[in-house]
C-alpha cells in the first residue's frame, strides 16, 4: 500500500471528498513544457497548457460528482487521472449502486457529455469573436495556442472517454456489460485485452504521426486498469481484511468418485456455483455447476474426477484478501480460491460470494461502531 500511495499526492479535500491527483501528472506537466520549449515559447506557456488538461479533466469530474450526488451516492475519495478520475464511494452499498446498469450510463455519459459541451460553446464563442482564427489548424493542441487547445482538449477528452478501454468511461461500459453476461472475472479480462488493444493502437498511431498527446493517451490506457485497481485498493479499508474475514465457511464439497448424475443433484440443492472436490477428507480439484451441466450435455453421465479443474490456488486464513484478489485478476479460469489449513479446507471464496461478504462485513463494522 505504501508503494501505491508513492505514486499519488493529495489535492486536499474538498467538500469532504478526499482528492489525489496521480504522477502521471507530474509526467504530462514534464511533457507540456518540453513542448513548449521546443517551440521556442516560454516553459510558462507549457505550464499553462497543462492547467487547460487538467481544467477539462475537472469539468467531466464535477458532472460526474453531481451525478453521484444526484443519484444519492456517498463519495469517499476521488483520484485524478490525465484521462478522468476513479471514484471510491463511502459505503459498499453505493459502490453496488454506482455498478447497477442505469447509474453506471449517467456516469459514463455525464463525463464526455459536459466536456463536448464545453468545447463547443468555447469553440462557438471564438469563431464568434474572432472570426479570421484558425479553429481547425493543426496542432489542435499546442502551447502557442491556448484557447484554440482548450476547444480541442474538451472535444478530445470527450471523444476518447468513449472508447471500450478502461479507465475511460467506454471501458467501464464494456466490462460492466462484459461481467454481467461472462462473470465478473473473465468480463474484467476480456475488457483489459480489448484495452489493451486499443493502447497499442493509440502508442503507435502517435508515434507514426509525431503526436506526442496520441501517444501519451496509449501510454494511459495501457495501466489504465493497474491504475484504476491500486487506486480502489488505495482509498478503502480493503487492505485490512484478510481471507478469514469474508471467506464461506458453510459449503459443501463433491467426492471425486461421484457421478455427473449424482453432483448435479446436489448443486440443485445449494446455492453454491463452485465446489471443492475431495478424495478421502483431501481437496484434489474443483467443479462448478456450469462445468457437471456442459459434460452431461456433451458426454453423457461420467464422474466427477473426469471433468474437475485439477489446478487450484489456495490461500491461507490470514492472507490478505488484496494479495488474493490480485492473484484471481492474474490467473486464467479462476472460479475459486479455497482457503486452507494445513490440508483441509475452512472455507472458499468466489467472485459471487466475494461482493456479498464485503457487504456485510461493511454493515457489521457499522453497527459495532455505533
Amino acid at each position: 500500500m505504501k508503494k501505491m500511495r508513492a505514486w499519488n499526492f493529495s489535492a486536499g479535500q474538498w467538500f469532504g471528498v478526499h482528492v489525489r491527483m496521480h504522477a502521471f501528472y507530474v509526467l504530462l506537466l514534464a511533457v507540456a513544457v518540453g513542448s513548449a520549449v521546443s517551440m521556442g515559447a516560454r516553459a510558462g506557456r507549457g505550464v499553462l497548457l497543462w492547467l487547460v488538461m487538467l481544467s477539462a479533466v475537472a469539468v467531466r469530474e464535477i458532472a460526474r460528482t453531481l451525478v453521484s450526488l444526484w443519484e444519492g451516492l456517498e463519495l469517499k475519495g476521488v483520484l485524478l487521472l490525465p484521462t478522468g478520475a476513479v471514484l471510491s464511494y463511502g459505503t459498499s452499498e453505493a459502490g453496488e449502486r454506482a455498478s447497477a446498469t442505469g447509474v453506471q450510463w449517467k456516469l459514463a455519459l455525464a463525463g464526455p457529455a459536459a466536456n463536448v459541451l464545453l468545447g463547443l460553446v468555447l469553440g462557438g464563442l471564438m469563431l464568434a469573436l474572432a472570426p479570421t482564427m484558425r479553429l481547425w489548424e493543426h496542432p489542435w493542441i499546442t502551447p502557442l495556442r491556448l484557447l484554440r487547445s482548450a476547444v480541442w482538449v474538451n472535444l478530445l477528452l470527450g471523444a476518447v472517454n468513449l472508447l471500450p478501454a478502461a479507465p475511460l468511461d467506454g471501458g467501464r461500459l464494456l466490462r460492466g456489460t462484459l461481467a454481467r453476461s461472462k462473470g465478473v472475472m473473465q468480463g474484467a479480462r476480456m475488457a483489459a485485452s480489448v484495452g489493451h488493444m486499443l493502447a497499442f493502437g493509440l502508442v503507435a498511431f502517435g508515434y507514426f504521426e509525431s503526436n506526442v498527446w496520441m501517444a501519451a493517451l496509449g501510454v494511459v490506457v495501457m495501466f489504465g486498469p493497474q491504475l484504476e485497481q491500486d487506486s480502489l485498493l488505495l482509498d478503502s479499508d480493503v487492505d485490512a481484511v484478510t481471507m478469514r474475514d469474508v471467506m464461506l465457511r458453510n459449503f459443501a464439497t463433491i467426492s471425486a468418485s461421484e457421478t455427473l448424475e449424482g453432483a448435479l443433484e446436489s448443486a440443485v440443492h445449494s446455492m453454491q456455483d463452485v465446489f471443492p472436490v475431495v478424495r478421502g477428507g483431501n481437496m484434489v480439484g474443483a467443479v462448478s455447476r456450469q462445468g457437471i451441466v456442459k459434460a452431461l450435455e456433451a458426454s453423457g453421465d461420467g464422474y466427477v474426477q473426469g471433468v474437475m479443474t485439477r489446478t487450484l490456488s489456495t490461500a491461507k486464513p490470514e492472507d490478505s484478501l488484496v494479495t488474493t484478489l490480485r492473484r484471481m485478476m492474474g490467473a486464467t479460469g479462476v472460479q475459486m480460491v479455497p482457503v486452507v489449513e494445513g490440508e483441509r479446507v475452512v472455507g472458499i471464496i468466489t467472485p459471487q460470494n466475494l461482493a456479498h461478504s464485503m457487504r456485510m462485513l461493511n454493515q457489521r463494522r457499522r453497527l459495532r461502531r455505533g
